[in-house]
């Protein structure tokens, strides 16, 4: 992980763009940046999200994604490294896709954390294959997008499985 110069930090720190390529802050965390921005997505999957109708969680979706896309670009941009720690916003964005339709209940979050974690680490085919070979702001997006997907897969059979 690379540490970003005093100044650049503060520069990132102080954007509307780069604050949210950062979760809001949670990708400034000092340690496990990526797993505190998956947690972070929760509180507002939980207090805004768990409720939405299907039409407009879908699109809140698309736009997050399309917003994270333009500030991932930017925070890559200044930082000057390709997907650096710091840029959460795909975690929220791959998190929300996992939690899609998940049944209520703190297990349920939590299971749905644990597979997004798990699909984003070990990164089966296409979430590796997005990882190494999109670039910028799409490439930083897309790889979370793909392993939620996966986790949302895992989950919602679980659901079925267990219902």
């Amino acid at each position: 992980m690379a540490v970003l110069p005093v100044g650049t930090r503060r520069r990132l720190m102080r954007h509307p763009l780069g604050w949210l390529a950062a979760g809001f802050g949670a990708g400034f965390s000092p340690r496990a940046p990526v797993t505190v921005g998956s947690l972070a997505a929760l509180l507002p999957w939980w207090l805004f999200m768990r409720d939405l109708s299907l039409p407009l969680y879908l699109a809140v979706l698309a736009v997050g994604f399309g917003v994270g896309v333009w500030a991932s670009h930017w925070a890559i941009r200044e930082t000057k490294i390709e997907d650096p720690s710091l840029v959460v916003w795909d975690e929220f964005i791959g998190m929300w896709i996992t939690l899609l339709m998940a049944p209520a209940g703190w297990a349920w979050m939590l299971a749905a954390f644990v597979l997004f974690r798990l699909f984003d680490i070990w990164k089966p085919w296409p979430v590796s294959w997005a990882d190494q070979k999109l670039h910028g702001g799409f490439g930083a997006m897309l790889d979370d997008a793909i392993a939620g997907l996966y986790a949302l897969g895992v989950l919602q059979l679980a659901a079925w499985w267990l219902h």
